[in-house]
């Protein structure tokens, strides 16, 4: 074995843990604020907030969650300081939630809640781009989709874990008193993380030949691709809401529904994320066609066809979660994916803030047009996909 083969491997390998801690942090840190986001709409009501005070909190917090990744981003590559902001952002975003025990009043555990939404805001991009260094080594794809895996064992377990907290000891304190024990522990091994890998842009493979520069038009035809898909995707408490209301899946059934998605979510990410590195874009455009016919089954009245749509839901999550972050390191430099994180997530997250609220709208009014936008939205993305593909292809050509 030659010495740059036994590096190589070395590289490889470490790069692979660097993932896997990442991943870890992940687990723990979905497992505190995916544990309380499963019981903070019944704490607000229980502290006297209204219907209308729980819808505002929720959906302003979604909004900022994204927003501000636009300016967390350029900050990550405008100071280089990624682990810093990473570490602010993870501390604010996991140490609101067990605070939530001590509000005695709505108006503080308000705040508290989108407090904790900021902290994600602040974290994603500069975390999102030391992956993307990690993933030149094991494959974009396979690396975001294993870390994405990660992520949804945690968005499983974290209310599942409230659930039966509840269960034995009656209070919501105590749920989110307990939800203290993952966030110490995915600050603890983010800790480890630093300590292992202080500087992530080494793990890095660097590529001959002439890079782009900045934000290409390859970069802003996937923005606008992503935007249309995640206009006319439906949030789930929109889905549970039409559950309950119709009876199609009962009370009790409706949190396994979501765990079945969750799952479903953690698969597809690993699969489309293996498939991606292997034949690219043509996987994207494959698992936005399955996942675009999630609503008129998710939204029918039989429980198969709710089931059913609910799988398709999950498959589109894990791909977005997993090989839309994964093709974006492939399009822009390593010095400036903590801004294009930052925009593509604010784009992101503003259409989905906008389409759900839509469809919202669309539910009270005709549940068929609402199956009938939603698809055609989401279709609608295609076309711009198509064009990313074919700039990647006359990229290659004249690389």
């Amino acid at each position: 074995m030659s010495l740059p083969e036994q590096n190589g491997r070395i590289s490889k390998s470490a790069a692979l843990k660097f993932i896997i801690l990442l991943g870890i942090v992940s687990l723990f840190a979905d497992m505190t604020y995916e544990g309380a986001r499963s019981i903070n709409g019944q704490y607000l009501a229980i502290l006297g907030a209204s219907g209308a005070v729980v819808g505002f909190v929720s959906g302003f917090g979604e909004l900022l969650g994204y927003g501000l990744r636009l300016i967390s981003g350029y900050l990550s590559d405008r100071t280089k300081r990624y682990w810093a902001i990473t570490f602010v952002g993870y501390i604010v975003n996991l140490l609101a939630v067990p605070l939530l025990a001590l509000a005695g009043h709505w108006e503080i555990a308000a705040l508290l809640m989108i407090t904790e939404r900021v902290g994600k805001a602040i974290r994603t991009p500069a975390r999102d781009a030391m992956l993307s260094h990690a993933t030149s080594q094991t494959g974009r794809g396979w690396g975001f989709g294993l870390h994405e895996a990660m992520d949804q064992i945690g968005a499983v377990s974290g209310p599942l874990i409230v659930t039966l907290v509840l269960y034995l000891k009656g209070a919501y304190q105590t749920g989110y008193a307990i939800l203290l024990i993952p966030a110490i522990l995915a600050i603890s091994v983010l800790t480890v993380s630093r300590l292992l890998y202080p500087n992530p842009r080494d793990l890095e493979i660097e590529i001959a030949g002439p890079q782009p520069k900045g934000f290409t038009r390859i970069f802003w035809l996937y923005v606008i691709a992503m935007a249309f898909i995640a206009f006319g995707y439906a949030d789930f408490p929109l889905i549970a809401f039409h559950f309950e209301k119709t009876g199609t899946v009962s009370m009790t059934l409706i949190p396994i529904l979501y765990a079945v998605a969750m799952g479903v979510d953690a698969l597809a990410a690993l699969v489309f994320g293996r498939l991606f590195d292997r034949k690219g874009i043509p996987i994207l455009i494959v698992a936005a066609l399955i996942s675009a016919f999630f609503a008129p089954f998710a939204f029918s009245n039989t429980f198969t066809f709710a089931l059913f749509g609910m799988v398709l839901w999950g498959i589109g999550m894990g791909a977005q979660e997993s090989v839309m972050r994964a093709a974006i390191a492939d399009m822009i430099p390593a010095d400036k994916r903590g801004s294009a994180y930052g925009i593509f997530n604010t784009v992101y997250g503003i259409s989905w803030f906008l389409g759900s609220s839509l469809l919202g709208l669309l539910y009270d009014f005709s549940l068929p047009v609402l199956m009938v936008f939603s698809v055609g939205v989401q279709i609608a993305a295609i076309p711009f996909l198509m064009l990313v593909r074919r700039a990647y292809a006359q990229k290659r050509t004249i690389d």
